[in-house]
């Protein structure tokens, strides 16, 4: 077999996603032409997909060293950069990308993504309204990628709340592709079904009945499963809103086969560490400005909080910020493990390296307000990480009733990876309990620095809730906060979106008795 056929069978393997193909039938025709660029790239694109990001890089420099102007391995260099959020390399790389070539499509949906990353939406927009009239005029033909650049798009203008162009694109793209499951999620998303509402009723009888079509992949039914229990739920049909549900999380806990076993072990070790520290041993040296992190069980109105505290005039909402997991995991953790030893030389040292890193990734938001929220949830993990090397910051711990918040993870289809515990309802529950356990180690061992937000209190009393919350924050009254609904300025890219654009409502509270018959597995091991 020559090399050009055995290459064709690498881009075989990458198309279906086998990505463990891919590498070892690379690694093979690399040991017999190690300077082969073409194929360094297609390595590297498996590790990515395999989020083995740091060995990708390695692939795309070495397919760079040999091949300077292979443009599709600096894209995907920037692409490996910015999963790693090395934001400051990754805009390097987009940028010389397109220097390369202005036209280039990959590589202008790319920045898009990072401008988007960097709450730049107009900026985003316009690569992406410039890739998609290039996509159109090169061949109009390549629906695929149409399609692909309108509901980035479209995405795009439901992050900021831009609803009726959201649904123009959505519009558009259903007319070249009328299964394009994506789209129907997004709409169910904006609608709400109605007994009495024709059109809401008709996309429910379309969903189902594209639901029903033959050798319908997985993804597809993934995505008209999560967007009919929401639809269903509307119509306070609980039954059939379960039943879909049910078979969402089914499909796509079989899909990532989640182990928790990591995730006990990463808490356990946790507590173990930071038993002896001396958190009034914090760092001297760090930033001047205050971030305010947000956090505590997903699902828990981390988002809300966060559009309440940005819409001050002194705040800047950054979003669910990856940056800190990203450092500590790179820096200080190891199989799940803490390095001790080099936590302690961390703190020792003049230089906060924790905090510099996080800061140096924040100046591509180009933020000119001093204090900034980061509402990345999962964040309560790293409490003690955040006492030492940004002392000068703030907690906000939301929570809210278990059960409702279990059930609205049940709920969801979640785009992020580090999510991938919540479609099983064992894995649900024992996460939750693991996240209470830890939040009440981090309260013992730093005492008053962790504020708790109760959802169902703030909901039921706004104002002294909402001023309470600024007060903690050393904020002055700011009336605006009080309309967080009102807040255009904060763009909200979570499975939130749509319920955090509405008024402060209760409807939400209690929540789970619709599903208690259906869940009562998950909400009894909550109680134990």
């Amino acid at each position: 077999m020559d090399l050009v056929e055995k290459i064709k069978i690498l881009h075989n393997h990458l198309t279906v996603k086998n990505f463990a193909k891919v590498i070892e039938g690379a690694q093979k025709i690399l040991k017999k032409n190690p300077n082969n660029p073409y194929v360094l790239n297609l390595a590297g694109m498996a590790h990515q997909g395999l989020y083995q990001h740091k060995v990708s890089i390695k692939c795309f420099q070495d397919s760079l060293r040999l091949d300077p102007n292979n443009i599709a391995a600096m894209n995907n260099l920037a692409n490996s950069y910015k999963a790693l959020g090395k934001l400051e390399y990754a805009s390097e790389f987009y940028e010389k990308t397109l220097k390369m070539n202005p036209n280039y499509i990959n590589g202008l949906n790319n920045f898009a993504n990072l401008k988007i990353l960097t709450n730049k939406y107009k900026e985003a927009i316009d690569l992406l309204d410039k890739a998609l009239q290039i996509s159109k005029n090169k061949s109009p033909t390549q629906n695929q990628q149409i399609v692909y650049l309108l509901f980035s798009i479209a995405s795009a203008y439901q992050s900021i709340g831009k609803i009726e162009e959201t649904k123009d694109n959505v519009k558009n793209i259903l007319q070249i592709d009328p299964t394009h499951s994506s789209s129907h999620k997004l709409l169910s998303e904006i609608y709400k079904y109605d007994n009495n509402d024709k059109e809401s009723l008709d996309h429910i009888e379309n969903m189902l009945q594209l639901l029903k079509q033959e050798n319908i992949n997985t993804e597809k039914e993934i995505d008209f499963s999560f967007a009919l229990g929401k639809a269903y739920e509307d119509l306070k049909d609980y039954e059939n809103s379960f039943r879909y549900l049910k078979r969402g999380n089914k499909l796509k806990n079989e899909k990532f086969r989640f182990n928790l076993e990591n995730e006990k072990k990463l808490f356990l070790n946790l507590k173990k560490s930071f038993q002896n520290v001396d958190f009034k041993n914090y760092h001297k040296n760090f930033s001047y400005k205050k971030i305010i992190f947000i956090c505590g069980m997903p699902r828990s109105g981390t988002t809300l909080v966060e559009q309440i505290l940005s819409t001050h005039n002194e705040v800047y909402g950054a979003g669910e910020l990856i940056y800190l997991q990203e450092i500590i995991k790179e820096q200080l953790l190891k199989n799940n493990e803490l390095n001790i030893s080099k936590l302690q030389d961390f703190i020792s040292s003049p230089q906060n390296i924790i905090n510099d890193t996080y800061f140096r990734n924040l100046s591509l938001y180009k933020i000119n307000e001093n204090i900034i929220t980061d509402k990345a949830p999962q964040n309560f993990r790293w409490i003690g990480f955040i006492k030492i090397f940004f002392p000068n910051s703030k907690i906000l711990h939301c929570y809210r009733n278990p059960k409702d918040n279990c059930l609205s993870l049940f709920k969801n289809n979640f785009a992020s990876t580090s999510m991938n515990w919540s479609y099983d309802e064992n894995n649900i529950a024992a996460y939750y309990n693991l996240y209470k356990d830890l939040i009440n180690f981090w309260k013992e061992k730093i005492p008053n620095f962790i504020y708790d937000v109760n959802y169902e209190s703030l909901v039921k009393d706004k104002e002294k809730k909402i001023k309470e919350i600024i007060n903690f924050c050393d904020l002055d009254w700011d009336a605006r906060c009080l309309q967080p609904h009102k807040n255009n300025k904060t763009p909200i890219k979570t499975v939130s979106i749509n319920q955090a654009r509405k008024e402060i409502y209760k409807s939400s509270l209690n929540s789970y008795s619709n599903y208690s018959k259906y869940l009562n597995k998950m909400f009894e091991a909550l109680e134990n």
